[in-house]
């Protein structure tokens, strides 16, 4: 590519796409190229995590410190309460205005995350499954507290077995999602994922899409020593205001990696060590399923190497 910005700078409705697993830099990697794209144009970073929307875990999400998010504007990190569940579709509602935003001030989105699905609805559209009915919602729920994660995934097993056999039983918000659309709707939730979805906001042609794809020894050390700064930061007292809130553990919030491990620790339940080694696991599985995605889902995205001089390069482009 010829020029010395990044080509979608140029066009008028362009971003810049930023995926990868956890832990790979991507946050750094965009606060960098908005800064050196100061002088051509200005830049918003807009957060595409699913758990660094929630407020009150900035440690635990590794969410940009106040000083990061002073230097260029930042959107939709930490705008959502922990109590209120959230999802892909209010998610494209929010991006949609950050983005309307960014460029009515003549700016250039850069969108960072590691949720796949955001990337996915923003630049492919969102399957149009209904609302759930306020009734419909606490029924199930009410029936995930009674019976258990695992009861409810062998129902959805006889109903909808295609969808059972995407998620874990051991996943309850996924569970009690699938339920809910059977229950109010009458169809699974994989026949209404199999129809046509609706206009991405983002042409795809339009933006420059890039996937971070790390060595796994690098990432695994990374994701490791990550934990430990944590800790220094302050994330036990940040788990502990949120263990006091009491909420329901079935909230879209507490599947933050190493939530439950920690809220378990300062139980007395295990060693802090335990609840570290947890975190770990936690933290390497999800960044296995991230490549996962990324290589079946994003096969036409960019990959790069996370590493000194990625900004340089790709700012000058």
């Amino acid at each position: 590519m010829n020029g010395r910005e990044i080509p979608v700078v140029e066009r008028e409705t362009g971003a810049v796409l930023i995926a990868g697993p956890t832990a790979s830099g991507k946050s750094a990697l965009a606060l960098e190229i908005a800064e050196r794209l100061a002088g051509h144009r200005a830049a918003t970073v807009i957060n595409a995590d699913s758990m660094q929307v929630y407020g009150e875990l900035r440690i635990l999400t590794a969410r940009p410190s106040p000083e990061e998010e002073g230097r260029v504007p930042h959107r939709l990190y930490g705008h959502v309460p922990i109590r209120t569940p959230y999802s892909v579709g209010r998610w494209l509602q929010d991006v949609a205005a950050a983005l309307r935003e960014t460029w009515a001030g003549g700016g250039i989105p850069i969108v960072v995350g590691g949720t796949g699905l955001y990337f996915k609805a923003l630049t492919e559209g969102l399957s149009p499954v209904p609302d759930i009915p306020d009734a419909v919602r606490a029924s199930v729920r009410g029936r995930l507290d009674a019976e258990g994660a695992e009861a409810l995934h062998a129902e959805l097993a006889a109903r909808d077995p295609a969808s059972a056999g995407r998620i874990s039983p051991r996943d309850p918000h996924r569970i009690v999602r699938a339920l809910e659309v059977l229950e109010a709707t009458g169809r699974p939730l994989s026949d209404w994922q199999k129809e046509p979805a609706g206009s991405p906001l983002l042409d795809p042609r339009s933006a420059r899409r890039l996937v971070l794809w790390p060595d796994r020894d690098w990432l695994r050390a990374r994701i490791d020593a990550r934990f430990g700064a944590m800790l220094e930061a302050g994330v036990l007292d940040e788990v502990r205001a949120v263990m006091d809130m009491d909420l329901e553990p079935d909230l879209p919030g507490y599947r933050a990696h190493g939530l439950r491990p920690l809220i378990a620790h300062l139980r007395g339940e295990i060693t802090l060590e335990e609840a570290a080694e947890r975190t770990r696991a936690e933290t390497r599985q999800y960044a296995k399923r991230q490549f996962t995605w990324f290589r079946h889902q994003m096969a036409d995205w960019e990959r790069l190497a996370p590493g000194e001089g990625l900004a340089d390069v790709l700012v000058a482009s």
